[in-house]
């Protein structure tokens, strides 16, 4: 998800850039390197109905009834949020149909607790859950956030976080997920659904698909975000898992990623929305997008696409000022008969399920009680509005109950013990205990002092960014270790200081960290990834360690970290007696370490990835990605299957700890150990995809709606940049005579015609039109608008586009991109919705250089081969292009 403030990368940006109309820097964003060549996302349309999974028919029953009765606006205002920019209560929040009684839907972070508001449990992070490797406590922990979330009027909560997977180990945000397996990352995800849904509260999954570093995941006003080219089997058994598995869980939401796969931005992949999630899944529920990921229209909706949030667009206008890709752009896209009415039927449908099938329409599921924007009782009710009512916006409802038991054995459970030698520990609460680092103590400046988490100072109990959490309170190591430990020294420092000679007995207890987060935010010149300090410890904690092992023969050392942290320089020292892992424990980080320092509790955490001996260890292909220019930066899963450990095993390389890696005070043996067939021959064939039964879906009316659903209320006064769906009555007519034709007569979708290709590398080209005449299927024609043509491969030929270019244009006919010409004999004539992959931007054409036709007969061979001709200069970028403008 994006931070509702500015990231510091775009306060980087001039003014001027950022004022930029429609992005005078389109060419740069044109720009990119060259998707590699065995790596496509094909076109899959049109986009599967939902309603037809038992477990879901009751929920699909309701929700058909209820969008049966909307109208085209009302559909239209619960797919979107009402703008980032203007924020209400949550980080997201829908627009609603009070006339039908659908209510505003709230939406919020984060993976390990409720974001931005008082009186939560900052619960563990996920990948200090997967540590744990207990389901019990995996389901326990989403159990109480189920609750917490509920309690605060939440909807929507915007986790568990199952991508990252863990592919760069420097990756920003891979703590918020589970662990680098996908068996591990896909039990806990299961397992975290099924506790926050069990509470009536819709889990989010994210991010789907190879979000696996920050630094250019997002698309911004100078560059595509980058693209991540995977095969098929590796997007399938490593990637893909954990979603597959949270789809069998029942989750209701699925959340898309912002970068791209195989060259197509993943909230607008057909393949990876309508082909895996909605047809080889069965996945029941919507897919939203993560905040300001939205870069087109119609191709998203066609795509898939079931909610764009925030509701406003960044990417592809004056960013901040009330413009989005949805909201009444949909509801004009509907009316022209660029979006299908079924297939805004079925997005609506999909929001609406979820809500019953949660139980969000009982009586007592409460709205929202607090404010993501302010601490104080009273505030504005749309802040960023030039003028907006107040009223009570935080009610400060305690949600904590004993929330804090369970936030205390996760992070108990997981503590890891990596090196014991001599059997160290437990040691004594009477031995003298001499404390080194700032990360054993909370922030000296409050416990949230930064906004996120972003900056690190203090214990490190969480990563920063959009999956942080506010502390209720911090239960610090070095506070713990003084309520237990009779002699307590310690030195808040991660230098090391002048100390007296140490005497036989005395223990140093070292504390030191590593951390990172989400691109929002730029720490210690780490941009979200840890592309600065790499795998070491921050702060220099590697040489605090070494210097406390030169003066104490008895050191512990303490890491808490987001992943895997090279021990190198130090781990072999003979003083260094005891290595834990802590992980990333949240408000309970004190007495659940310092219960295991003394043996209290015996540690029974195991590693949720490898920690190497060199970074070198791991393939070139998994470092963090960069590029000096401003193109869109291919990244190719070339290691393909082989991630972490699978890697090292692969490579025969032999980690320092290896994944899964974790001692105990106790001592196991496992003797005659055997394995028998448990059922009958297996066989590496899927089995056969069952049969979907109709879908309820197609019961809603799919005409055309009249025009005058989309109209603004009479006398309706309009909140600044706050998005409504509704139209000024002369557009949403004129929006309706595209469609229509002048008698308002029935529609004809243009048949798409598909050429065969040439053998390649010859190009093949199709052209898009705009016309202000009525057209029939299979028609040609040409005019004389002073526009833009722009011409498109031939598996995105017939397609909904807009027109760009300077001055306005006027046009009546609904906006596609046909296919102007059709050799004759053994062609295929596809009467479906039309497939889009990605929007492909190529040189400007003339009129002269089309073929200027206008008959219902097809052109000869000859007028075939001279306009492909005339076509071949190919592609000369391939920048997503958005499908509206204002």
């Amino acid at each position: 998800m994006f931070n509702t403030e500015l990231p510091s990368g775009l306060r980087r940006l001039t003014l001027l850039s950022l004022l930029l109309p429609s992005l005078a820097s389109a060419a740069a964003l044109d720009a990119r390197d060259p998707v590699p060549a065995g790596y496509a996302s094909p076109p899959y349309y049109p986009a599967p109905y939902g309603g037809w999974v038992d477990e879901w028919s009751d929920a699909y029953e309701k929700a058909v009834d209820l969008v049966s009765r909307m109208t085209v606006a009302e559909k239209v205002n619960i797919t979107a949020g009402t703008a980032n920019f203007v924020k209400g209560r949550c980080v997201g929040n829908t627009g609603s149909a009070p006339r039908v009684g659908f209510p505003q839907l709230c939406l919020q972070d984060g993976p390990l607790g409720v974001r931005t508001t008082d009186n939560i449990t900052a619960f563990p992070a996920g990948i200090t859950t997967g540590a744990t490797w207990s389901k019990e406590l995996m389901y326990q922990r989403g159990v109480a956030m189920g609750e917490e979330f509920r309690g605060k009027g939440v909807n929507f909560y915007l986790g568990p976080s199952i991508g990252a997977l863990g592919r760069q180990p420097r990756g920003g945000r891979t703590w918020e997920g589970f662990g680098s397996d996908p068996v591990l990352q896909a039990v806990a995800g299961a397992e975290t659904i099924k506790g926050v849904q069990e509470q009536g509260v819709i889990a989010t999954l994210k991010h789907y698909i190879a979000n696996e570093q920050e630094i250019y995941r997002m698309y911004n006003p100078l560059q595509q975000a980058y693209s991540a080219n995977i095969d098929d089997r590796t997007l399938h058994e490593l990637y893909l898992w954990p979603f597959a598995e949270g789809v069998r869980a029942g989750t209701g939401a699925i959340m898309t990623a912002y970068n791209a796969v195989n060259g197509s931005a993943c909230s607008q992949n057909a393949y990876l929305i309508n082909g895996i999630l909605k047809d080889e899944l069965g996945f029941q529920g919507l897919v939203m997008t993560d905040w300001l990921a939205q870069i087109s229209g119609v191709a998203s909706a066609l795509a898939g696409l079931d909610m764009s949030m925030p509701g406003d667009t960044f990417g592809n206008n004056i960013p901040l000022f009330g413009y989005s890709n949805w909201m009444y752009e949909l509801t004009r896209s509907v009316l022209n008969g660029s979006v299908p009415v079924d297939r805004l039927n079925d997005m609506a449908t999909r929001v609406v399920a979820a809500w019953y099938k949660m139980g969000q329409d009982a009586a007592d599921y409460p709205p929202p009680n607090f404010s993501s924007n302010t601490a104080d009782r009273v505030g504005p009710l749309y802040p960023g509005a030039l003028i907006s009512p107040t009223g009570v916006v935080n009610e400060y409802v305690n949600v904590q109950a004993d929330h804090k038991t369970v936030a205390k054995q996760v992070a108990q459970e997981a503590i890891t013990l990596l090196k014991n030698d001599g059997d160290f520990l437990p040691i004594t609460t009477s031995a003298p205990l001499f404390v080194f680092g700032t990360d054993a103590q909370a922030d000296p400046k409050g416990v949230n002092s930064c906004t996120d988490k972003s900056c690190n100072r203090g214990l490190l109990g969480m990563g920063w960014g959009s999956g942080s959490a506010n502390y209720p309170y911090l239960d610090d190591p070095i506070s713990s270790l003084k309520r237990k430990a009779t002699t307590v020294t310690y030195y808040g420092t991660d230098s090391f200081p002048k100390v007296a000679a140490a005497k036989d007995g005395d223990v140093a207890i070292v504390f030191i960290n590593s951390d990172s987060g989400e691109n929002s935010y730029t720490v210690e010149n780490n941009h979200g990834d840890r592309d600065s300090d790499g795998l070491s410890a921050w702060h220099k904690g590697d040489e605090l360690v070494q210097k406390a092992a030169a003066a104490y023969s008895n050191v512990v050392v303490v890491v808490h970290t987001v992943g895997p942290i090279i021990v190198e320089p130090w781990i072999d020292l003979a003083s260094v007696k005891a290595v834990l892992v802590a992980h990333l424990p949240g408000q309970e980080a004190g007495d659940s370490l310092t219960e295991v320092l003394f043996g209290e509790v015996s540690p029974s955490g195991h590693l949720p990835y490898s920690i190497p001996v060199s970074e070198s260890d791991y393939p070139d292909s998994v470092a963090i990605k960069s590029s000096p220019k401003l193109s869109q930066i291919q990244d190719t899963y070339s290691e393909g299957l082989y991630i972490d450990y699978r890697h090292l095993n692969k490579a025969g390389v032999k980690p320092r700890f290896a994944f899964g890696h974790g001692l105990s005070y106790a001592s196991f043996s496992f003797s005659n150990a055997s394995i028998s067939r448990a059922g009958g021959q297996l066989s590496s064939v899927p089995p056969t995809r069952p049969s979907k039964p109709a879908s309820p879906i197609t019961a809603i009316d799919t005409s055309l709606p009249p025009a005058s659903e989309a109209y603004y209320p009479s006398g309706f006064v309009r909140i600044w940049r706050y998005l409504y769906s509704w139209l000024d009555k002369l557009e949403a007519d004129a929006a309706h005579a595209i469609e229509g034709g002048p008698d308002g007569g029935r529609r004809e979708r243009p048949r798409r015609v598909i050429i065969p290709p040439p053998p390649p590398p010859s190009p093949h080209t199709h052209t898009r039109h705009l016309s202000d005449v009525t057209m029939t299927s299979g028609s040609s024609f040409s005019d004389g608008y002073p526009i833009d043509w722009a011409w498109c491969d031939p598996e995105y030929a017939a397609v909904p586009w807009a027109a760009h270019g300077e001055g306005t244009l006027t046009v009546k006919l609904a906006l596609w991109c046909l296919a102007m010409m059709a050799s004759r004999g053994g062609n295929e004539l596809d009467y479906a919705y039309p497939p889009l992959n990605s929007w492909r931007r190529g040189r400007s054409l003339d009129r002269d250089d089309l073929l200027t036709t206008e008959r219902d007969v097809e052109p000869t061979d000859e007028e075939v081969a001279r306009a492909l001709e005339r076509g071949a200069g190919g592609p000369g970028g391939g920048g997503d292009l958005p499908a509206f403008r204002r």
